[in-house]
């Protein structure tokens, strides 16, 4: 069982159709004790890091999670929800994270001609073998929509990058956390096993 948490900051509907087209059980909840219990936990996320937090923080399931990935529980953060596992971000003020993950957001940096926010399909560079992306060939193609990027304090749990300009963190692995900044359920068949790889850790 698949659990996907609703707080209201989220596209759920497609990420829990991509986990039940690859044959998996889901549960949608915002309920503490679901997540307490949960086998997997699932956190999508779209929208401003302020608002998310605090959504996370006024249904009272911020400290479940923060519990749940220390005791062990396989995570997997989607696109914002990347963002949400560092200490804090700079978007629209300093906003304090959950802090699972040493680190900052900051906002993409301006270029010529570079358009922000970063909308599209953009190749993943892996600096190392992980579990999250077994299978998935350098150079996969994967979408994105994006303004902001973490930036980890630790480089050894940058598990892929991407570049819009310079390159970015696409998505991170320690233990049994893991989160990406793209969309894997908007992202083809690479998606598909990128959401297969975490529903069969």
């Amino acid at each position: 069982m698949i659990t996907i948490v609703d707080c209201g900051i989220n596209n759920l509907r497609s990420v829990q159709k991509a986990f039940e087209h690859l044959g998996h059980q889901t549960q949608v909840t915002r309920d503490a004790k679901d997540i307490g219990s949960a086998e997997r936990i699932v956190l999508p996320g779209v929208g401003a890091f302020g608002t998310a937090m605090k959504s996370l923080q006024n249904a009272g399931v911020a400290e479940p999670l923060i519990e749940a990935v220390a005791g062990g529980k396989p995570f997997l953060g989607i696109c914002l929800a990347q963002q949400l596992v560092f200490d804090w971000s700079e978007e629209l003020g300093v906003h304090a994270g959950l802090g699972l993950v040493a680190g900052k957001v900051l906002r993409l940096p301006d270029e010529p001609g570079l358009k922000i926010p970063h909308i599209g399909w953009s190749a993943l560079s892996f600096p190392r073998e992980t579990r999250l992306f077994r299978g998935i060939e350098p150079g996969a193609m994967v979408y994105f929509v994006h303004s902001y990027h973490a930036v980890p304090d630790d480089e050894d749990v940058v598990a892929a990058t991407s570049q819009h300009g310079p390159s970015f963190v696409a998505a991170i692995e320690r233990d049994n956390l893991m989160a990406v900044q793209f969309h894997p359920e908007k992202s083809s068949a690479v998606g598909l096993q990128i959401l297969q790889n975490f529903a069969t850790l």
